[in-house]
């Protein structure tokens, strides 16, 4: 995911809509725990960093959990947005479109040193991110159900439950290469042939 230094810098001569401003925040943010980690990002140093005052960020986030959590949030939909308009904007067989799909998304969900994973290891325990979690899982449903549309017989709910299955076992395979169960290599090949049965 690249930043977009224009709307990160701090702005001269023009105010910041409320959209702008808490996407500076959120770049800023992820810019303290790329430099310095997680433990430094408090709403205090954020402002610094940002160049606003203590008083913008608590109004756009309110607690430090609450700026981890929709940093959390930002982070997993610019990834899947970014990864949707690689599918799109690329003419995919059925077979490279399966490819892409099993390796992106093992790649990220195994990914235990980028920014999702820090920023989840600081949420660690927190109730807010069980539920955020949950939903993030909805939305890669979702993309799987966009990209597999072109090559899927089933549609709406029966469509949306084979996705949900796909993803449970992109996790489960996940989860495995976590726990050193099984090589990144052989969890994108084993979740490449899953998803290709499931969708003839």
């Amino acid at each position: 995911m690249t930043t977009d230094s224009s709307v990160a810098a701090p702005q001269r001569g023009r105010r910041l809509s409320k959209a702008d401003r808490r996407r500076q925040l959120l770049v800023t943010a992820l810019d303290v725990i790329r430099e310095e980690g997680a433990d430094n990002l408090t709403l205090g140093h954020l402002a610094v960093r940002a160049g606003v005052s203590k008083p913008v960020v608590y109004d756009h986030f309110g607690t430090r959990s609450g700026l981890l959590i929709e940093l959390y949030r930002w982070i997993d939909t610019e990834r899947v947005e970014a990864f949707r308009q690689t599918m799109a904007a690329a003419d995919k067989n059925r077979y490279e479109t399966i490819a892409a799909l099993a390796d992106a998304y093992i790649r990220c969900a195994a990914e235990l040193t980028g920014e999702f994973y820090v920023v989840g290891a600081a949420l660690a325990g927190s109730p807010e991110k069980a539920e955020v979690y949950a939903e993030l899982l909805d939305e890669s449903v979702a993309m799987f159900v966009s990209v597999l549309r072109p090559f899927n017989r089933l549609t709406g709910s029966a469509a949306t439950r084979l996705c949900t299955g796909l993803v449970g076992a992109g996790e489960g395979l996940s989860a495995a290469i976590v726990r050193g169960k099984l090589t990144e290599a052989d969890a994108i090949a084993t979740f490449r042939e899953i998803i290709s049965a499931s969708v003839p």
